[in-house]
């Protein structure tokens, strides 16, 4: 560990939030010399006083650790691009356009990593005047279902939440080419082209 990167980043954290030293030191029952020398490098905060810190500045320790925070770049729009990520306790189901630093239920989520659906799991997709009609023989039990279907454009991504014992049929609008993806936790994320 670096301590004057560590110390720096603490320093631009402070600052960001506007607290002095002082009461920064008074949020974690710690003295501003103690702030101060960490500040300059000098010394590092004590392992037990991370998760304070981390909460007061509102990011990972890991980060806080590593010294510096590395702000995304902004990425132009092609939504095709967005990655997927998918609690395994809860089901929480959170989408980014980037790769971003995740957790739920206490525990780092990685995304997931699509791959193209074989015959055998394809959803079936009929194109009718008005749009799209998605269906799927996937048992739909409370083991193994499709938990969200996504429809993804150039410049669109449309969500639907699903839930097991209810029946896999949805009708969307009229939509340009794109894929449509899918998430079971039997089968991943898997993606058909439409």
């Amino acid at each position: 560990m670096d301590n004057e990167k560590i110390g720096a980043l603490i320093l631009s954290l402070r600052k960001e939030k506007g607290l002095t030293q002082k009461q920064l030191a008074e949020r974690l029952n710690i003295s501003d010399k103690t702030v101060s020398k960490w500040e300059r490098g000098q010394g590092l905060p004590d392992i037990s006083l991370m998760p304070k810190i981390s909460k007061v500045f509102g990011v990972d320790i890991e980060k806080i650790l590593e010294g510096e925070i590395k702000n995304g770049e902004f990425i132009v729009g092609n939504m095709k691009k967005t990655k997927y990520y998918v609690c395994p306790y809860c089901g929480n189901i959170i989408t980014s356009i980037k790769d971003i630093s995740v957790s739920c239920c206490g525990r780092r989520l990685e995304s997931l990593v699509p791959r193209e659906a074989g015959k055998s799991e394809m959803l079936d997709i009929l194109k009718g005047d008005s749009g799209y009609y998605l269906t799927s023989d996937h048992p739909m039990t409370k083991d193994d279902y499709i938990s969200f279907i996504a429809i993804v454009t150039e410049d669109r991504h449309h969500l639907i939440k699903a839930y097991p014992e209810w029946n896999l049929q949805y009708h969307i609008s009229c939509f340009e080419k794109g894929i449509v993806m899918w998430y079971s936790d039997s089968k991943g994320l898997l993606y058909q082209k439409i």
